[in-house]
């Protein structure tokens, strides 16, 4: 029989290893025979390498190998497409892949006997520039005389344009009883994982040339750095270590492909450690967005129309773009029924750091602009906040902005209600608790895909191996689903062990490891306690069905196709776009000093449908961990640029929280109506609790003083100009 696995708090697998040091991450790898790289970075946001002199970094002490483009034999990569150099300069055969286009492009490595050697050679290269005309935003990379950055792929520096048409906006707003129109920035944020890229390269005994760094897909990890290699994908092999933390921003190359190639051609290994200012320059962050609004309502708070324009910041190539500011068109609208909508989503290339996937992948960005707007609405009308979210909150059947219901069950609504019950809403009082000192509230929805979207077939692999004689006695799972923080590997053992009926100890979890697993999939939007979940579901009923036909041992592969989805049509946005969503409702207490500007956040009250929360304490820790990193993105994250050159390139520039720093409280409430497709019901998580909570707090600020912030971080000297203190 069963056991009752899913739904118990099994401590995390890996916890132990993690806190006692014995789990190896990637800068943690060492073999005999070892050699270090070092990397050259442009150091400039835009210019063309007219040369590369790399002849007293190949004399110097120590030094083994030099690369630059010329040695790439495929100079091209890409997670979306390949517009991207491996190395930048002269030699490739692929055009334009001698212009660097940020600062953080890689010109050359070096490979050596040490670490110090290595660096050593890299500061003695010799490389001669010819600046190029700078995009450093969007709006100068619109212009008309803008110079193109990618000439190869367009003569426009738009590299997205997404557009949904919904219903008659103009006629609609003619109705309309009140209209808000606003215009809202947000801001870069810095993914900042504990460990900056590392990774170590060799040939393993296969002959296989073999990776071994954190990402959150090796599979598409293994094909980026086979095609930029030009070798087949299996003489590829990608291995994870322990990873830590991701948030989207491993989706992306940044060591690999130079790591492999040096292995390939040396045929030893090969470690990279970048520093924390390598990393901060030479690798994706979320994309910062203006988004210009407008929204229409009846005078009993119904929405009726809107309209919303948003542009994303690109930076200097695709990353995914695409993928993300679609994700922000669909949720620009909010959780919410509105009959007549118009967006247009663009994405611009600029000589800025790529933007990348990042908790949220869109929707944070979108979200604080929609729920900034149904708070305005709210006071407008004199409607409460929950109160006009439950009036036009969807449900099942209701048409979304792209044209096609949800897939139901829609629980926003449920969700809200949550989220006030716990927090207590209507007894809550703004009030002043000293004249300098203002508490407010504030309240915000949100929702977000799970699975991967727009017509990609979604899909994932399980193997499970049933042993014993008579009696089962244990069991293998083997799955190369990334764990990167997520606690994905344990609950992966309690979905196994809820269908076999043995204990979870008596479960041996394989992970990570291309050349031995089929394909997983990405630990990215939220997918992988859905989509493993129900491939590992699948792979152990039929292991035990075999088991059962009395096949010793019993073994069983299965790979699990989502429900299909179908990408945007090109006019009108009208699209099923993804198969799941999941949902969420924050409210807010802040402290606003008016004399410091300083905001304290005192309590967030979050309330997530998780569908079935598998390992219910794993759950609890992914919405404060979302929802302390969102109060950083909100409240104190303040990434600075000039003319493209990044100048908060540290960690004592750019400020993360601390322990001091974070809400005082975070109040969690699992919301659990089950998703028909998940396994056991359960939707995805990941990235949810971070959604609404920058716009919470926003509207908490506004409570607290009158004052609408519609640009953030909140930092102490954007609210005094916001109050008209300097």
């Amino acid at each position: 029989m069963p056991n009752n696995s899913v739904g118990k708090s099994v401590p995390r697998i890996d916890a132990r290893d993690k806190v006692t040091g014995k789990a190896l991450y990637s800068g943690d790898l060492a073999m005999p025979g070892m050699l270090y790289m070092k990397t050259l970075f442009a150091g400039r946001p835009h210019a063309r390498v007219k040369n590369i002199d790399t002849s007293k970094a190949e004399s110097a002490p120590g030094v083994v190998a030099v690369y630059t483009a010329k040695d790439v034999p495929v100079n091209e990569y890409g997670l979306q497409i390949p517009d991207q150099p491996v190395l930048c300069g002269p030699g490739s055969a692929k055009p334009y892949t001698d212009i660097v286009r940020f600062v953080g492009d890689q010109v050359a490595v070096v490979v050596a006997e040490s670490e110090v050697k290595a660096d050593a050679a890299i500061q003695v290269i010799q490389v001669d520039y010819e600046d190029l005309p700078l995009l450093p935003n969007p709006a100068t990379a619109l212009r008309s005389d803008a110079p193109i950055l990618h000439p190869d792929r367009g003569d426009s520096n738009v590299c997205v344009h997404y557009k949904i048409r919904k219903g008659n906006v103009g006629e609609a707003f003619a109705k309309a009883d009140i209209i808000i129109e606003g215009e809202y920035h947000t801001p870069v944020q810095e993914h900042a994982y504990l460990q900056p890229e590392a990774g170590l390269a060799y040939i393993d005994d296969e002959g296989l040339v073999t990776i071994e760094a954190g990402g959150q897909w090796t599979h598409a990890d293994r094909e980026t750095i086979a095609h930029a290699l030009g070798l087949p994908n299996e003489k590829i092999r990608i291995v994870y270590p322990a990873i830590g933390g991701a948030f989207g921003g491993r989706e992306d190359m940044s060591v690999q492909i130079v790591l492999a190639l040096a292995a390939w051609k040396l045929q030893r290994p090969v470690k990279i450690i970048w520093s924390r200012r390598e990393s901060i320059i030479g690798h994706g962050k979320r994309h910062p967005v203006t988004i210009k609004a407008k929204w229409g309502a009846t005078r009993d708070g119904k929405l009726i129309a809107a309209e919303n324009e948003l542009i994303g910041d690109g930076g200097a190539y695709m990353y995914t773009s695409n993928k993300v500011l679609g994700n922000a068109a669909i949720t620009s609208t909010g959780p919410y029924f509105i009959p007549n909508v118009n967006v247009d989503v663009y994405g611009v290339y600029t000589n800025n750091v790529p933007s990348a996937a990042f908790r949220g992948f869109g929707a944070p960005q979108a979200l604080f602009m929609a729920e900034t707007q149904m708070n305005k609405l709210a006071e407008k009308l004199g409607l409460d906040p929950v109160e006009i979210r439950l009036r036009n909150a969807l449900k099942d059947g209701d048409t979304m902005g792209v044209g096609t219901p949800a897939p139901n069950p829609v629980s926003i609504r449920e969700c809200i209600e949550a989220a006030r019950d716990k927090f207590r809403w209507k007894k809550s009082k703004t009030k002043k608790i000293k004249s300098h000192l203002a508490r407010g509230r504030g309240f915000a929805a949100g929702f977000k895909n799970v699975g991967f979207s727009f017509g990609y077939q979604e899909n994932c692999w399980a193997k499970v191996e049933i042993y014993g004689n008579a009696k089962m006695e244990r069991a293998i799972v083997h799955h190369a689903g990334a764990e990167v923080g997520q606690g994905t590997h344990t609950v992966m053992i309690q979905m196994a062990a809820q269908v076999l009926g043995l204990p979870e100890e008596r479960i041996e979890l394989k992970t990570s490891d291309s050349a031995t697993q089929g394909n997983p999939g990405s630990a990215s939007a939220s997918r992988l306690t859905f989509m493993a979940g129900n491939s590992i579901k699948g792979a152990a009923e039929a292991a035990l069905q075999k088991w059962k036909m009395e096949e010793r041992p019993a073994i069983a592969e299965f790979k699990y196709l989502a429900p299909r989805t179908t990408p945007f049509d090109h006019d009108t946005g009208h699209s099923t776009p993804n198969f799941s969503y999941a949902y969420a409702a924050q409210a807010a207490e802040v402290e606003v000093d008016t004399e410091t500007g300083h905001i304290r956040v005192i309590r967030i009250v979050s309330a997530d449908d998780v569908g079935k929360a598998i390992n219910p304490d794993l759950v609890v820790g992914q919405i404060e961990g979302a929802v302390v990193q969102a109060h950083g993105y909100a409240v104190l994250e303040d990434y600075k640029t000039k003319d493209g050159r990044v100048l908060t390139d540290q960690l004592s520039t750019y400020l993360i929280p601390t322990i001091w720093d974070i809400p005082e409280s975070v109040e969690s409430v699992l919301v659990e109506v089950p998703d028909p497709n998940g396994p056991w019901g359960a939707r995805g998580l990941g990235e949810l609790p971070f959604l609404p909570v920058a716009p919470a707090i926003a509207a908490a600020i506004h409570d607290a003083t009158g004052v609408w912030m519609n640009e953030f971080p909140f930092t102490p000297e954007r609210v005094l100009r916001a109050l008209g203190k300097i």
